[in-house]
């Protein structure tokens, strides 16, 4: 939830390829240590490493990337929101696919009152012309799409210790990432702030090493949309963290939408109360 914050400070003074290919190496690199801590050894096969890798690129390299560059112009405030309908999209994919369950009525109203709070958001910024305000929020969009393709890929690893997929993902993408950031951003010729460089570290540590264990320990319990689901509860709190400490605020529009995609939400994964049957005596 505090993740979008960090994001945004980090690139501040580094460029978001670099950000995430450190992020994603940090990450990696705290899990292998603590793994090794452990005893448990990362898995040798290629088709395992092979799935490593398809999860990298769904859950941590395109995502991370499209979300740094994207808050250069977008606040943390509205990447949150728009993250925070990856369980709709999941729910779509999983209908589409044929990998979830028939779609109930109060499941559909879900889809549709989601879909209309990010059409609402996105048109803030469509009005004025397709800018880089308006491409951003598409590409946070696509993160969310992928992130909800990861959270159904990702129920192949139920049979690993969460730390090992975490650290294999993790270690996958930045193998992908580190080359592109040597080629493109030249890393050694930047001077980042002490306050990005922190930024930098708690993303890594807290909100990418801790955080994947934690959601690949959630897929093998709670599934791909009760995992995601979570995302509609860090929307008050990632709102709030980028207006106390970053300044930020929402326009009316915007505070429409995120009504919109937290009743969404709520209408696709809250409980339902059965109705008893009055039988006779």
């Amino acid at each position: 939830m505090v993740s979008y914050a960090f994001i945004r400070v980090g690139v501040e003074t580094i460029p978001p390829v670099t950000l995430i290919a450190a992020r994603a190496a940090m990450a990696a690199g705290a899990l292998l240590a603590v793994l090794r801590w452990r005893g448990i050894a990362l898995p040798c096969g290629r088709k395992v490493w092979r799935r490593f890798l398809v999860q990298a690129c769904l859950n941590g390299v395109v995502p991370f990337t499209l979300i740094a560059w994207a808050e250069q112009w977008v606040d943390a405030g509205i990447a949150t929101i728009l993250n925070a309908c990856s369980p709709i999209f999941t729910c779509v994919i999983a209908g589409a696919t044929g990998r979830g369950e028939r779609f109930a009525r109060r499941k559909l109203f879900g889809v549709a009152t989601g879909m209309i709070g990010i059409v609402l958001m996105v048109a803030v910024q469509a009005r004025s012309g397709i800018g880089r305000e308006c491409l951003a929020e598409l590409a946070i969009i696509a993160a969310t799409i992928c992130y909800a393709g990861a959270a159904l890929f990702g129920r192949r690893f139920d049979r690993l210790d969460p730390m090992v997929p975490a650290a294999g993902s993790l270690g996958c993408g930045a193998i992908v990432l580190l080359p592109v950031s040597l080629i493109a951003e030249r890393p050694w010729t930047l001077a980042p702030s002490g306050r990005s460089i922190a930024a930098l570290v708690c993303l890594s540590l807290l909100s990418t090493a801790l955080a994947l264990t934690v959601y690949f320990r959630l897929l093998r319990t709670l599934g791909s949309v009760g995992t995601t689901a979570q995302a509609y509860l860090r929307v008050p709190i990632g709102v709030g963290i980028g207006a106390t400490f970053l300044n930020e605020t929402l326009s009316p529009d915007a505070w429409i939408g995120l009504v919109c995609v937290i009743a969404g939400v709520a209408a696709m994964i809250l409980p339902v109360k059965q109705r008893r049957r009055f039988v006779p005596p």
